[in-house]
């Protein structure tokens, strides 16, 4: 009989306390109203057009891709350098996980690197822009280097200063 009883005490309480510690009532809910100014924090960007959205949704490039990239220059600003860097998928396939090193260099001694990564698949023809940032170096740089990468391989870049040049050679 003692069983029964300590079972039912446990049953109940069990179904009584995680009710009423979760409950809210309309006055709690309106203490806290949404405030008409309050905006967010990254604006929403705008939706992918269908065919862009068609074209990202084709089997990926295995093995090597190739990319044509035009880099800008390097800014610093809070303490650290920023680079922009417009890649456009030079292959007939979507790249996924497109990832661009950059290593900064000082002589024979690397001072400072940055990672950037695409995180949506990249379309055939289909233009982006990588921001790298990393820490400013104490030392000042004489060189950078650009590393590409993807999930599936490797990558072939190809600098050009625009990308209608690049078109128009093929």
């Amino acid at each position: 009989m003692r069983r029964f009883s300590i079972a039912s005490v446990a049953l109940l309480c069990c179904v009584a306390l995680p009710t009423a510690a979760f409950a809210q009532t309309a006055k709690s809910a309106a203490k806290t109203p949404a405030k008409a100014d309050v905006k967010p924090a990254v604006a929403p960007a705008a939706p992918p057009s269908p065919e862009l959205m068609k074209a990202r949704m084709r089997p990926p490039v295995k093995g090597t891709a190739i990319v044509e990239f035009m880099q800008g220059p390097a800014k610093v600003a809070n303490g650290d350098v920023a680079t922009v860097i417009k890649v456009r998928n030079a292959d007939s396939a979507p790249i996924i996980g497109l990832k661009i090193d950059q290593y900064f260099y000082a002589g024979q001694k690397e001072i400072s690197a940055c990672t950037g990564r695409v995180r949506n698949p990249i379309a055939a023809g289909e233009i982006i822009d990588v921001t790298l940032s990393c820490p400013n170096p104490k030392e000042r740089a004489t060189g950078s280097n650009l590393m590409f990468t993807h999930a599936n391989g490797k990558v072939s870049p190809r600098p050009v200063k625009t990308f209608a040049e690049a078109a128009k050679k093929k």
